[in-house]
């Protein structure tokens, strides 16, 4: 019922052809996009809504200027100087009417201090906390956040840390405005930062219509230029083949993550197209080593032995992903290409688990989301096989299918065993996947899904993090690697290719090796 009614709420896309409308897999979180670590919600919010003071050029590989202009470093690469940009104005909506328009110092220091200051009054409004934040542990790795003048913020750390330019790219260090969260506080009404967002980004949030569509209008304000569509529609569409579908209508004219035998498909048809890149991304099974028998390495290696991941590759990504052997994308720098990771191997798998103590096998749960994604295009089959090939070493695992907002819920805070899930890399640095996935604070956060804390590890993942030399860096992580597969936290799935379906006439489209969305430069003819 519902999907025949987004119909009704998407006109046909060529009746106005200032209407960019983007078939997207699912709805997002919420707007305030520090609470959260889905793609979706950073694609839905930060993406279109917000910007940083740096971003990643993907196709460059470069850190450019955005809400700062310039910035200085200091010598002993603690302290960050970033002038701000002084033509930045936020949003003017029905639901706010800002007084000072402009970027402030001010903005910056009240969107960092929210997340690093218990005592912050609007520290506490964050109900799940700061993800994060949290997990690249910044509360202890930022001393200060100063206004220097009215466009002038520095920022000072405890430690030098190579990737803290970077992570000022990612979508949780977004920048909010003080003014507006003066005004929700004041009339007792946070929570409206989740679901009225104000920001300075290319479009203007209009209204979310949940599991439906997310409204935006064009910023005619925008720093970098108004974008070229005068409205924008996520149409949420959390099946492959009718976003297909709507794509060929034209109720839509860009469909993300189309399944593999969709993309063939648009190829035959004159009206369509498709892009595509390398994703900075991999799919994979975390394992809970908090949950017995999961807890014992030789079971979690048993796992990895018992899986069949060519045929789950041929059958769930069917040719549009390379084998994972290990957290990082091969092209990352760092990759360690000498570790081969585990072949398929079920009699050896069934004897790591009798050494455990469990010839007889056990009983688990498998964890997956009910509608395809870039990371997971098929997450029935793929749950199933997985089942199938651990009942041949002797283990039943019993398939949940949850849906994506409460699985993430309930994964950060550790309930289930074998998770289907993926990670996607922000800025190209290696340590976004270690830091966030396999570091002890990111237990306490929840994004560690393995739920893993060595402190061998730990200190390989800090000590990187200090490091400016690249090869000394590759060193640590190197023997970081050597331990995540010694200890087999994840079962590495796959590093997918990242494929986008638009229709003809779609101009200034690329599909980011991270995930994440630029709509402001996209032009449709009709």
């Amino acid at each position: 019922m519902r999907l025949a009614l987004l119909p009704l709420l998407i006109a046909p896309v060529f009746a106005q052809a200032a209407i960019l409308s983007v078939c997207t897999e699912a709805s997002p979180d919420g707007f305030d996009v520090v609470q959260y670590n889905s793609l979706t919600t950073t694609n839905a919010s930060a993406d279109v809504l917000m910007n940083r003071l740096v971003e990643f050029d993907a196709a460059s590989g470069k850190l450019l200027p955005s809400l700062a202009s310039s910035w200085k470093i200091s010598d002993d690469g603690l302290t960050y100087t970033f002038t701000l940009r002084p033509d930045v104005l936020f949003h003017r909506t029905d639901y706010f009417k800002p007084t000072r328009r402009t970027l402030e110092a001010d903005d910056v220091l009240f969107s960092f201090q929210r997340m690093l200051d218990p005592n912050h009054p609007w520290h506490k409004t964050a109900t799940s906390g700061y993800p994060h934040a949290q997990s690249m542990q910044w509360p202890a790795l930022i001393k200060a956040v100063e206004k220097v003048d009215a466009h002038t913020v520095r920022i000072t750390l405890n430690k030098p840390d190579a990737t803290f330019l970077a992570t000022l790219s990612m979508g949780f260090a977004s920048i909010y405005s003080a003014e507006y969260a003066d005004q929700l506080l004041r009339a007792s009404t946070p929570e409206k930062l989740n679901s009225q967002p104000i920001g300075t980004g290319p479009f203007i949030f209009k209204r979310f219509q949940k599991d439906a569509a997310v409204r935006y209008t064009a910023n005619a304000d925008y720093f970098a230029g108004k974008p070229k569509v005068d409205n924008l529609v996520y149409a949420i569409t959390p099946d492959a083949n009718v976003r297909l579908q709507r794509l060929r209508r034209g109720e839509c004219q860009i469909a993300l993550s189309p399944k593999p035998m969709d993309v063939e498909a648009a190829a035959k048809d004159a009206d369509l197209a498709s892009v595509k890149t390398a994703a900075f991304m991999t799919a994979f099974v975390a394992i809970n080593s908090q949950h017995a028998p999961l807890d014992k390495p030789a079971v979690r290696q048993a796992i990895n032995l018992a899986f069949d991941k060519a045929s789950y590759l041929k059958a769930v990504f069917e040719g549009s992903a390379e084998p994972a052997s290990g957290p990082y994308p091969p092209n990352t720098w760092s990759y360690a290409s000498e570790l081969p990771g585990y072949a398929h191997d079920p009699q050896k798998a069934r004897e790591l688990l009798a050494e455990a103590g469990l010839a007889d096998g056990f009983s688990t749960t498998i964890w997956t989301r009910p509608s395809g994604s870039l990371l997971n295009p098929n997450p029935s089959l793929g749950a199933q096989l997985l089942q199938a090939d651990l009942a041949k070493v002797g283990i039943k695992a019993e398939i949940r299918v949850i849906e994506w907002g409460e699985l993430i819920r309930r994964a950060k805070a550790g309930e289930h065993d074998l998770l289907f899930m993926g990670w996607a890399g922000d800025n190209g640095d290696p340590d976004n996947f270690l830091t966030p996935q396999f570091s002890c604070a990111s237990v306490e956060s929840g994004l560690n899904f393995a739920r893993f804390c060595d402190a061998k590890l730990d200190k390989l993942i800090a000590d990187g993090k200090t490091l400016s030399d690249q090869s000394k860096r590759t060193a640590l992580y190197k023997d970081a690697q050597a331990i995540i597969q010694q200890q087999a936290l994840w079962l590495p799935l796959a590093h997918p290719t990242a494929y986008a379906l638009t229709r003809k006439g779609v101009e200034g489209y690329s599909v980011s090796p991270f995930g994440r969305q630029d709509f402001s430069k996209v032009s449709v003819k009709p």
